[in-house]
């Protein structure tokens, strides 16, 4: 099946529209994961498929192309160094300038299949499980609702936790068959997943004090970094840290934040 160069362009011309997502450099990828897509579910050619989602933008095509193009490979414990700060710097401030209200917000916002967002319900009950009041419950969002499904079962591949500490693995998962673990209900339930495309305003209430937004701006435009981090910005409390992936870089005059070392920075 041939994907035509004014179906290329569709396709590009509609993720970035839509979402945001830059694929103008991807022909390969798009033809790799859609075409196995299209001639499992019958279609003749990428046309009919294109004009299934242009009649229905929010139907069920529309909805796979996001969960076949959009990448969503993760891993527990991915870029480490983010929880150790996360826990040797952040959550201490945290502690100090919210000793009044106890309230703590923190937002995944590429949560995908819930490593990163469970990595992090780990570290915050570490840190705060002794101390009484504490609120630290947190937001991941993605948008795929395939991949956020995934997240709020919370099962996972014996494999797929071998990295973490032993007294995470028995502390919040429970073997449910022999090779796979599911995520305690109390920690999955310290998690509220919702759909989110990051083209969208955010309505969230309140502001975050830290906002984990790894390895999703390499599929954007300057122009829609800009728009996503200064978004972002505006919601976040001032002194909140901003966490990226380690092979992304922001630029500190456009976006506001100040730098704090390779991948982290915060709002002042």
């Amino acid at each position: 099946m041939k994907l035509t160069e004014r179906e290329f362009n569709w396709i590009v011309s509609y993720m970035h529209n839509r979402y945001g997502i830059e694929l103008g450099h991807k022909r390969v990828l798009i033809e790799g994961r859609l075409e196995n897509y299209l001639l499992k579910n019958g279609y003749s050619s990428y046309s009919e498929f294109i004009r299934k989602i242009a009649d229905s933008p929010n139907g069920a095509e529309a909805m796979d192309m996001i969960n076949i193009l959009t990448t969503n490979h993760t891993f527990f414990m991915r870029e480490f160094m983010h929880f150790e700060y996360l826990n040797d710097y952040v959550l201490p401030w945290i502690r100090q300038s919210k000793a009044g209200t106890k309230d703590v917000r923190v937002w995944s916002a590429a949560a995908s299949t819930g490593e990163e967002p469970y990595t992090i319900a780990m570290v915050l009950r570490d840190y705060f499980g002794m101390e009484p009041g504490w609120d630290t419950q947190l937001l991941a969002t993605d948008i795929s609702m395939e991949v956020l499904k995934k997240a709020s079962d919370g099962i996972y591949l014996q494999e797929q936790i071998q990295n973490l500490p032993e007294r995470w693995k028995r502390q919040y998962f429970k073997r449910i068959d022999a090779e796979h673990f599911q995520v305690s209900s109390e920690l999955r339930k310290q998690i509220v997943f919702r759909k989110f495309n990051l083209m969208d305003d955010i309505t969230f209430k309140g502001r975050f004090q830290v906002v984990f937004l790894r390895n999703v701006m390499i599929y954007f435009e300057d122009e829609t970094k800009s728009f996503l981090l200064n978004n972002i910005y505006d919601h976040m409390e001032t002194g909140g840290y901003l966490f990226i992936g380690t092979t992304e870089s922001i630029d500190k005059v456009k976006s506001g934040f100040q730098y704090v070392r390779p991948s982290i920075y915060r709002k002042v």
